[in-house]
């Protein structure tokens, strides 16, 4: 029996495949970039913040499953439980090292007392690639691909729709990275012995 994730990722796959050769893949649904990701043969690293203090940083950063993040904006940045917003009403902007071949997360606008806020929000990545779309939830998922070459930035602004100064909030970002082929070929040959192992 074939799984859900793995059809979904082969539907993924052979959309993507009939596209182009390499393009990068916007997604609003997680459990559908979580199944891509894994079907492309990416480990999925979660950064959640919570290991932030709460209050005012000049800038942030952390390390997750190998990728190094950092995070910055003109006049600061805020956190609060595990979300992170800029401390005024401007873009946010992330570098990740080495570059990952996919990056998601729960991205809204918060008010300046950190209450959710309807917006537009526009993800931009580094070669260029956007995603503009309508937000009212912690939960609104936007994800990104990248089938060629590996992102390195991504920037995150808020429109306002009624009036007022709006935040760009993250909460949880997932990074997608594909294991060098020396590694690959690692994890194939423990596989073979394995296999080799129960048929004996």
């Amino acid at each position: 029996m074939i799984s859900r994730n793995f059809g979904i990722a082969a539907v993924a796959a052979a959309f993507v495949a009939s596209a182009s050769s390499a393009a990068v893949i916007s997604f609003t649904n997680q459990f559908v970039w979580n199944a891509y990701v894994t079907g492309s043969g990416a480990a999925i690293a979660t950064e959640d913040f919570n290991s932030l203090a709460n209050g005012f940083a000049p800038s942030a950063s952390g390390s997750t499953g190998g990728i190094s993040w950092t995070a910055s904006a003109t006049g600061g940045l805020f956190v609060d439980g595990g979300q992170m917003s800029t401390n005024n009403p401007v873009t946010l902007e992330f570098t990740f090292a080495p570059g990952v071949q996919g990056v998601s997360g729960n991205i809204y606008s918060t008010d300046i007392s950190f209450n959710i806020a309807a917006s537009i929000v526009q993800v931009t990545l580094t070669d260029g690639t956007s995603y503009i779309g309508y937000t009212d939830s912690a939960a609104s998922f936007v994800g990104f691909y990248s089938t060629g070459a590996t992102i390195a930035s991504m920037s995150i602004t808020s429109s306002t729709l009624v009036g007022g100064a709006l935040y760009p909030t993250v909460d949880n970002l997932y990074f997608a990275s594909v294991p060098a082929p020396g590694a690959l070929a690692l994890v194939g040959l423990a596989g073979l012995t394995a296999r080799r192992r129960v048929r004996r």
